[in-house]
């Protein structure tokens, strides 16, 4: 089994990578591989709701990483995406290349696979931060990873959250639990309980001509 995180900061191995790495070290010590997938300091174009994807299956822009998130995706089994908080919200940069990831794919890599939001900040904004990361979770019928704590560490710099001693706690236990329901979703599968089919079909809009 494979776990996929997205480190949503520019900084290569800054607090956010500090803190999706103690998972990945517990999900390790679990059997469970990883793989930390760097957004970077390039250009992330927001969705422009050009309708493409829904006919070819991929974003039409393919000058940055989105499509190759999408099909790391599919063969992932398991997600975390972390955040940098700035103003008292996730980067700018992670939700645009977030949008497109589960608009073009319409969410189907990551159907009943569990997921996690990992905020980081100097002080304050993460609750915030991960209320809106865990939205994408929410429509794409993915379970939840919680903690012991909001999944959160704090600091300016790495050092500082290698200081975040319930940070850090906070993130082993993210692991240990996504650990678990990665291997209860594949008991489940061997003995015959298969992920529910969704009901399809029906659109409502609030306002009827």
């Amino acid at each position: 089994m494979k776990v996929l995180m997205l480190n949503g900061s520019p900084r290569p191995k800054g607090c956010t990578y500090t803190a999706l790495e103690e998972i990945g070290r517990q999900l390790e010590s679990e059997g469970i591989s990883y793989e930390i997938f760097q957004l970077g300091h390039q250009p992330v174009r927001d969705c422009v709701a050009c309708g493409r994807c829904g006919r070819s299956g991929v974003c039409v822009f393919d000058d940055d990483a989105v499509n190759e998130f999408v099909r790391k995706a599919s063969e992932a089994d398991g997600f975390v995406f972390g955040t940098p908080v700035y103003y008292a919200h996730p980067s700018g940069r992670i939700l645009s290349f977030l949008d497109r990831v589960f608009y073009c794919s319409s969410g189907q890599p990551f159907y009943h696979k569990p997921a996690a939001a990992v905020a980081s900040a100097r002080r304050a904004g993460t609750t915030a931060s991960l209320d809106v990361l865990n939205k994408y979770f929410g429509i794409s019928q993915m379970p939840t990873v919680g903690s012991t704590y909001w999944n959160m560490v704090h600091g300016n710099s790495p050092e500082q959250v290698l200081q975040d001693a319930e940070g850090l706690q906070t993130m082993r236990n993210v692991g240990r639990n996504l650990a678990w329901m990665l291997k209860s979703f594949q008991a489940a599968a061997q003995n015959g309980i298969l992920p529910p089919q969704a009901e399809r079909g029906i659109w409502t809009n609030f306002i009827r001509g």
